[in-house]
C-alpha cells in the first residue's frame, strides 16, 4: 500500500471522529437483519419444533438473498460517495434513485421465483414433513417483501453515499421494534402462527422501506433530480453491481462449502462448526462497520480528487480494522468461558470449541485488514478486481476444505482452512492497494 507521510496528531483525531461518526451507527444497522430473525425465532420457537425448525429453512433462504444482493447498497454506496466528493449533490442523488428502480426491477423476477419455487427450495434444503409446510408458508409470504428488502438494501447505500448512516440507524431500530411488535400480536394475539411471523415481517420491512424512500424523494426534490426510471442510470448500476454480485457469491460458496464439509465429520462437530460461525459472523458486523465507514470515506476522497486523503485515511483505517481485530480476539479468548455456556450443554462440543475459538480469535487482526480493505476498494469502485481475488481465494479453499473429511483433520482443519481462506484474501486485497491502481480520481470511475 502506498505509504503517504503520517499525518499529524490533529490530523488523525480528525479522521478517527470521522470513521468513528460513520461506523457506530453502521454497526447498528448491520445487525438490524439478524435481529429480525432472531425476534421470528424466539417467537415461534414457542408454538413448536416443527415450527421453528421451518422458519429456519425459510430464514436461510432470505438471510441468502440479503447477502447476495447486498451489492446494491455496496454499489450505490461508492458512487453516491464519487458524486458527492465532486461536489455534485444532484447527481449524487440521481445515481441513488437509479439504484432504488434497479432494487425494484430486480424484485419482481424473485418474488415470482420464491412464489413457485419456495416447495423446491424447501426441500432442496432437507426440511422435514413435519416442518417443510411452515417453511414453505413462511417463504411464500415472505416473498411480498422482497421489494421492500432490496429497496431498503439500495437506499441504504444511497444515504451512506451522502455519509449518513445514523439515518439507517434509526429506521433500523424502527423497523426492529415494529417487528417484534407485530409478530407478538399477529402470531398470538390473531393466531396467525407461522404466517402471522411472515406477515409482522414483511410489514415491517414495508415500513423501512417507505420510510427509506420518503428520504431519498425529498432529496431527489431538493436537488431537483429525476424521480422516473431513467434507462441509462439503472444499467450503470447493474454494471457496477455485477463484479460485485460475483465476489458475494463467491463468499457465499466460501461459507456453504464450509458448513457442508462440518456437517460430514459428525454432529457434535456441526454443532460446534455452526456456534463458531455464529460467532464469526458477528465479529464480522463489528469489523465491516469500519468497511462501511472506508467505501463512504474513499469513494468521497476520490470524487474530489484527494489521492493523498484517500491513501492516509485508508492507512487510519487499516490501523482501526486491525487494533479492532487484536481486541475482539482477546475478547473471543477471555469471555469463552462466559458466551460457551449460553450456546451448548454438551461438554462434547464444548471440547471441540476449545481449539476451534482460539483459531476464530487469532484470525480477528487479518479479519480487521480484510475487511477494511474490502470496503476501501468498494469505495473505490475497483469490483472487478475483488471478484476475481474472491474466486481466486475461493479456488485456493475449495481443495484444502474438501481434503479435511478425507484425510481425518476434523474440525480443527477445517477452521484451519478457514484461517487460511482469510489469509489469502487478506494477500489479494493487500497486493492491490500496494499497486495504488485503485486509486482513480473524479465524480465516475472511467
Amino acid at each position: 500500500m502506498p505509504r503517504p507521510d503520517r499525518p499529524d496528531r490533529t490530523e488523525r483525531r480528525r479522521q478517527d471522529r470521522e470513521i468513528l461518526a460513520l461506523a457506530v451507527p453502521a454497526f447498528g444497522a448491520l445487525v438490524a437483519e439478524p435481529l429480525f430473525l432472531m425476534g421470528d425465532s424466539a417467537i415461534v420457537g414457542h408454538l413448536g419444533t416443527a415450527e421453528l425448525a421451518g422458519l429456519g429453512v425459510a430464514g436461510t433462504v432470505l438471510s441468502t438473498l440479503t447477502g447476495v444482493f447486498v451489492f446494491l447498497a455496496y454499489a450505490t454506496t461508492a458512487a453516491v460517495a464519487r458524486r458527492i466528493g465532486a461536489g455534485d449533490r444532484r447527481a449524487a442523488v440521481q445515481q441513488g434513485v437509479d439504484g432504488v428502480w434497479l432494487a425494484l426491477l430486480l424484485a419482481v423476477p424473485l418474488v415470482l421465483l420464491t412464489l413457485v419455487g419456495a416447495p423446491l427450495v424447501v426441500a432442496a434444503l432437507g426440511a422435514s414433513p413435519t416442518a417443510a409446510p411452515y417453511a414453505v408458508e413462511y417463504l411464500r409470504i415472505s416473498a411480498l417483501g422482497i421489494p421492500a428488502m432490496l429497496m431498503v438494501l439500495a437506499a441504504t447505500g444511497v444515504l451512506r453515499g451522502l455519509q449518513d448512516t445514523r439515518t439507517p440507524l434509526l429506521v433500523a431500530l424502527a423497523g426492529f421494534t415494529a417487528n417484534l411488535g407485530l409478530n407478538l400480536g399477529l402470531v398470538y394475539g390473531a393466531g396467525l402462527g407461522v404466517a402471522g411471523s411472515a406477515w409482522g415481517t414483511v410489514l415491517a420491512q414495508t415500513g423501512m422501506a417507505a420510510c427509506y424512500l420518503t428520504v431519498v424523494v425529498r432529496g431527489a426534490r431538493r436537488e431537483r433530480a429525476g424521480l422516473r426510471p431513467d434507462r441509462t442510470g439503472i444499467r450503470a448500476c447493474a454494471r457496477a453491481g455485477g463484479p460485485l454480485l460475483v465476489r458475494t457469491l463467491s463468499l457465499r460458496a466460501v461459507l456453504v462449502l464450509a458448513t457442508a464439509v462440518a456437517a460430514r465429520l459428525g454432529d457434535r462437530e456441526v454443532a460446534a462448526h455452526q456456534i463458531a460461525m455464529t460467532l464469526w459472523s458477528f465479529l464480522a458486523f463489528a469489523l465491516d462497520a469500519i468497511a462501511i465507514a472506508g467505501q463512504a470515506i474513499i469513494g468521497r476522497s476520490l470524487g474530489a480528487g484527494d489521492l493523498p486523503g484517500a491513501r492516509a485515511a485508508t492507512r487510519r483505517m487499516v490501523e482501526w480494522g486491525v487494533g479492532s481485530g487484536v481486541l475482539l480476539g482477546l475478547l473471543v479468548v477471555l469471555c469463552g468461558p462466559l458466551y460457551v455456556p449460553l450456546f451448548t450443554p454438551d461438554p462434547a462440543v464444548r471440547h471441540q470449541l476449545a481449539t476451534v475459538l482460539l483459531l476464530v480469535a487469532l484470525t480477528q487482526p487479518t479479519a480487521g485488514l480484510v475487511f477494511v480493505l474490502d470496503g476501501v476498494l468498494m469505495g473505490a469502485g475497483d469490483g472487478r478486481y475483488l471478484a476475481w481475488a474472491m474466486l481466486g481465494t475461493l479456488a485456493a479453499f475449495t481443495p484444502v476444505a474438501l481434503a479435511v473429511p478425507a484425510w481425518g483433520w476434523g474440525l480443527v482443519g477445517l477452521w484451519s482452512a478457514m484461517n487460511l481462506f482469510m489469509l489469502v484474501r487478506g494477500a489479494f486485497l493487500v497486493a492491490r492497494a500496494r499497486t495504488g491502481r485503485w486509486l482513480v480520481a473524479g465524480a465516475v470511475r472511467g
